[in-house]
């Protein structure tokens, strides 16, 4: 039978009972908090997490039941298309931006090389939105420029915004995707570069005669085109939050006469001459390459790479219920749980 020792109690007022010193609940790691054979309603202090749990009869919970878990992410927008050609003179693109690089975990670099950014803490019982951005089309058309531009990618409250595709020539003249982009499309000739988002990715690099910019990528800035020779897109930032280091969002090569610029690392797509232009990589969000020609003969730049959303967190903390409309896998890292998003849109609920 358990006994409460006590050096004193007092009556404190009507009411009341006062302790004399303060009330210490017993403390527990989580291993040995495990090990405990427990019934519904004990309550212990966990001084691998610093809080206070209570036992529900079949898991342990942070005192309230509301916090279910922190949870890290990696959420990256989809990528930009590199520039198009039309069917006039000679003429080049610019890379496309890659999309917006937002992480969390372990220290690690977020977009446009900034700090790691703050894990978030989620609730149970809560539904949370999940989307995956889709990458830039890639194709020739003579619109505007947002069909170039990478789509947003989502967990709960963090956005990562789509890149902005690479300055490409329509009937109209020569045109740079929308500004607002997670990284920047590269300038085409006679276009306007276009910028990143701060703490998301970089801006776009500059054109010469012949010569047009790399995309914008997950570490900066792409790099600007000289007389006759296109340059290459910002490279990506690694990433090891599924237990594996990653790079992903690199930022498009920009065409040129004379030489065609690189992809980033992380999935930039290559820029060419006289052909369509290399895509970005799946599921990195990476841009698309620009393309041009010598030939009067439209071209299309490389599409953008779709984005991906990815969530860790610690295995003894919560379970995950994933709604339709969204493909995802689950995997184990040590004592932590890895779900990566690769497709779609839908919910996602903590228990």
């Amino acid at each position: 039978m358990s006994t409460l020792e006590t050096n004193a109690i007092g009556k404190y007022s009507t009411n009341n009972v006062s302790f004399d010193d303060a009330l210490n609940l017993k403390s527990y790691d989580t291993p040995g908090r495990d090990a405990l054979t427990s019934v519904a309603g004990d309550v212990i202090y966990n001084t691998t997490d610093s809080k206070v749990q209570v036992y529900n009869g079949s898991a342990w919970e942070d005192l309230g039941g509301l916090a279910a878990a922190t949870v890290d992410y990696l959420v990256i927008g989809g990528g930009g298309s590199g520039g198009s050609t039309g069917p006039g003179a000679e003429n080049y693109s610019g890379g496309g931006g890659a999309g917006g690089y937002r992480n969390s975990y372990a220290s690690e670099t977020s977009g446009d090389s900034s700090s790691t950014e703050a894990s978030v803490a989620i609730l149970k019982a809560t539904n949370y939105t999940v989307t995956v951005g889709a990458g830039g089309a890639g194709a020739y058309t003579d619109t505007d420029a947002i069909a170039r531009m990478g789509t947003d990618s989502l967990f709960g409250p963090i956005l990562s915004l789509g890149g902005s595709g690479g300055g490409a020539l329509v009937t109209s003249g020569w045109k740079a995707s929308a500004n607002g982009g997670g990284s920047g499309g590269g300038q085409g000739e006679g276009a306007l570069k276009s910028n990143g988002k701060a703490n998301q990715g970089g801006d776009g690099g500059t054109s010469a005669s012949n010569g047009c910019g790399g995309g914008g990528g997950a570490s900066g800035n792409g790099a600007n085109g000289t007389s006759e020779n296109g340059a290459v897109g910002a490279n990506g930032l690694s990433s090891s939050i599924t237990g594996s280091a990653v790079t992903r969002a690199g930022g498009g090569g920009g065409s040129g006469a004379s030489s065609q610029g690189a992809g980033g690392t992380g999935g930039g797509g290559n820029a060419i001459r006289n052909a369509a232009a290399s895509a970005g990589t799946v599921n990195t969000g990476s841009g698309g390459g620009g393309t041009g020609n010598s030939n009067a003969v439209s071209y299309s730049g490389g599409a953008g790479g779709s984005g991906i959303v990815i969530l860790r967190y610690a295995t003894a903390d919560a379970t995950i219920s994933v709604g339709a409309g969204l493909t995802s896998s689950s995997a184990t890292d040590g004592s932590d749980t890895v779900v990566t998003f690769t497709a779609g849109t839908g919910t996602v609920s903590f228990a």
